[in-house]
């Protein structure tokens, strides 16, 4: 190009193979919805209503019905009363999130924000469509942006002042565990099967999500995974507006912070679609950005257009394992893309797990190999640092501590079997192999897949 600036053009092709636009999780779907059903004001109450659902299924007795991973079981709707008096102060559910009218404390933190954002990052706009279509976008190839969906970006220029994404942990041969697209409403054999192994993850959890099953979100705090924000409806971030970007992330966080009584604190991005505007409205709201090392593809398989099969995803979590020994690992530990999304997302992780953990010397939550012990911004909830994790694990007890204080986290107040079912998945003996007896978990979103390939070709300006 001898010294003349080269831009992109970004054609998309649907149902196509992959190439650089979709490295991420499968916000192909949506969220397997909560219509609303009887009035509810805890765990207890939810679990005898999918005790009755049961006994007109003719379970009949107690232990059953309390053990009972039957997905239309454990997704009965329900309506909770902390949750239905505050709808009105948040965006649609699993719509583009804008600044809810009247909300003037959102208001005044965007326009701060807005102005920051306006004077660092000027020339950054919003690109191609919030479902993925690039096809319109005129990019820079010197990738001014950071823009990961073109090349992957994750360290933005340091004359930014903005952050570089967290794509690997610092502890040599440990595995960076979490878990997108949560809470899943069938998740209850997935949840007992980490809490069984002593296993604490990072559990990434759509706002909608959050606000259409809110005691399966509490689980999770309560189990003493940590909880970030995983925006409110999974679309791609980078063809928001300013205030879109800053709607999706605030609402979110707000949604946590009403349902759990926390903070959260740490972000990632569906489908790994960021760049140095987006990076700068998230750190604006003090959000740490977790991307991946690797991706398990788990979502990809069975969806419709992708020609990825679960044997796939098994290699593909195999082919992780393996760098184990050839010293990959020695200095940091990857962080894998893997879903509470699906049946097979979740099956396959319990399938996985025995290799796992016989290949790496420690698997952790992300707070914990980044030794953050305060992951909200309430201070009374604190976390075990990667030292204090590692030992507890291997004395058979990780739980960090999951206690919040004030109104939202007294109404939310759980026991780990929130969410209904106290049955345990377990794993083969054989890390390949599904045992017929697996547990079932539904799919956590409804919808189809739209896989897109980024054709890139240069022309002069």
């Amino acid at each position: 190009m001898l010294g003349a600036v080269a831009t992109i053009t970004l054609a998309l092709s649907v149902g196509t193979v992959e190439v650089l636009g979709h490295r991420g999780c499968g916000g192909h779907e949506v969220m397997r919805r909560n219509p609303g059903g009887p009035v509810i004001n805890n765990a207890a109450e939810l679990r005898s209503l999918q005790s009755r659902r049961l006994v007109q299924r003719q379970v009949t007795d107690e232990a059953s019905a309390a053990q009972s991973t039957d997905p239309s079981t454990e997704c009965t709707a329900y309506s909770y009363e902390p949750v239905t008096s505050i709808k009105s102060s948040f965006p649609t559910i699993w719509e583009t999130a804008t600044l809810v009218s009247g909300d003037t404390e959102a208001a005044s933190l965007f326009a701060t924000i807005n102005s920051t954002v306006n004077s660092k990052v000027p020339n950054i706009k919003p690109k191609g469509t919030s479902t993925g279509d690039f096809s319109n976008v005129g990019y820079n190839a010197t990738d001014p942006d950071c823009w990961w969906t073109w090349r992957q970006c994750t360290t933005p220029e340091s004359s930014t002042g903005i952050n570089a994404d967290h794509t690997t942990v610092p502890e040599p041969d440990t595995w960076g565990l979490g878990f997108d697209d949560g809470p899943n409403c069938s998740h209850n054999a997935f949840y007992d099967y980490l809490r069984d192994q002593g296993q604490k993850a990072t559990m990434f959890y759509i706002g909608s999500n959050v606000m259409d099953w809110p005691l399966q979100a509490q689980r999770g705090l309560e189990d003493g995974h940590e909880i970030c924000i995983h925006t409110w409806s999974h679309q791609y971030m980078t063809s928001f507006s300013n205030e879109e970007a800053f709607a999706e992330l605030y609402y979110t966080r707000k949604a946590i912070k009403e349902v759990l009584g926390v903070t959260p604190t740490c972000w990632r991005p569906p489908y790994g679609d960021v760049d140095n505007r987006i990076r700068l409205i998230a750190q604006s709201l003090n959000l740490t950005n977790y991307v991946w090392s690797d991706d398990s593809e788990d979502w990809r398989a069975g969806a419709a257009g992708s020609n990825v099969t679960e044997a796939d995803v098994t290699a593909n979590y195999q082919a992780v394992i393996s760098k184990v020994s050839n010293g990959t690992y020695k200095s940091s530990g990857p962080m894998v893309l893997t879903h509470e999304l699906t049946n097979f997302t979740m099956s396959e992780f319990i399938s996985q797990y025995d290799a796992i953990k016989a290949a790496f010397k420690y698997i952790v939550p992300l707070a914990s190999a980044f030794n953050t012990t305060q992951p909200y911004v309430e201070t009374n909830v604190t976390y075990p640092d990667f030292l204090t994790y590692t030992n507890q694990s291997s004395s058979g007890s990780s739980s960090g501590s999951s206690s919040a204080s004030g109104p939202a986290a007294s109404a939310g107040s759980t026991t780990s079997s929130s969410a209904g079912s106290a049955n345990s998945g377990t794993s083969s003996t054989n890390s390949n192999a599904k045992s017929a007896a697996s547990p079932k978990f539904t799919s956590g979103m409804m919808g189809s897949i739209v896989l897109v390939s980024l054709v890139g070709f240069f022309s002069l300006l």
